[in-house]
């Protein structure tokens, strides 16, 4: 079962859910720190939650541990990855004082093999409020995004129409 970016919110599951993107739209041409939500069809390939915050939501989601980071450094050869501390070169941490990756989709946005400089991190991850954008990510209510999380296997896409994209 597909999930579909539309205007109005995540098509999935017969229902549409509330959901906010990237602060620089939709772009096919997606770039690192662009705050763009890339345009494609994204398979889900992982799942990790916070096992001091929430229960495992499915047998398949991995705990976020202290330590755990993801590289955004482009110029590194784990660029996109996840990474354990101490990690010198530009990353992100998994596991934040806020409660914005409680939950994390991980999409194969620009992965395995990374390509320098297209991106990274595209998540599918709590929201901080309605309306608000995030760096490129896909957000959605704490409650939505755990029901969509329950029902979701690996290998579900996110589906991204180029008709989203304004900057053409």
């Amino acid at each position: 079962m597909d999930m579909i970016l539309t205007p109005a919110g995540l098509r999935f599951a017969g229902q549409i859910w509330p959901c906010t993107i990237g602060r620089g739209g939709v772009r096919g041409d997606k770039r690192e720190g662009d705050g763009a939500t890339p345009v494609g069809r994204h398979r889900i390939v992982g799942m990790l939650y916070r096992p001091d915050r929430i229960a495992p939501p499915t047998h398949w989601a991995r705990p976020i541990r202290p330590g755990d980071l993801w590289s955004d450094d482009a110029g590194d050869a784990r660029y996109n990855t996840m990474v354990r501390a101490p990690y010198a070169p530009s990353h992100e941490r998994l596991r934040r004082a806020d409660r914005l990756y409680d939950l994390v989709l991980l999409t194969d946005w620009n992965w395995p093999k990374a390509k320098p400089g297209q991106g990274s991190a595209i998540f599918l991850h709590r929201w901080r409020r309605a309306g608000y954008p995030t760096e490129g990510c896909v957000a959605f209510r704490p409650d939505h995004l755990l029901q969509i999380a329950q029902r979701i296997a690996p290998g579900t896409r996110l589906i991204v129409p180029e008709t989203l994209d304004k900057s053409r």
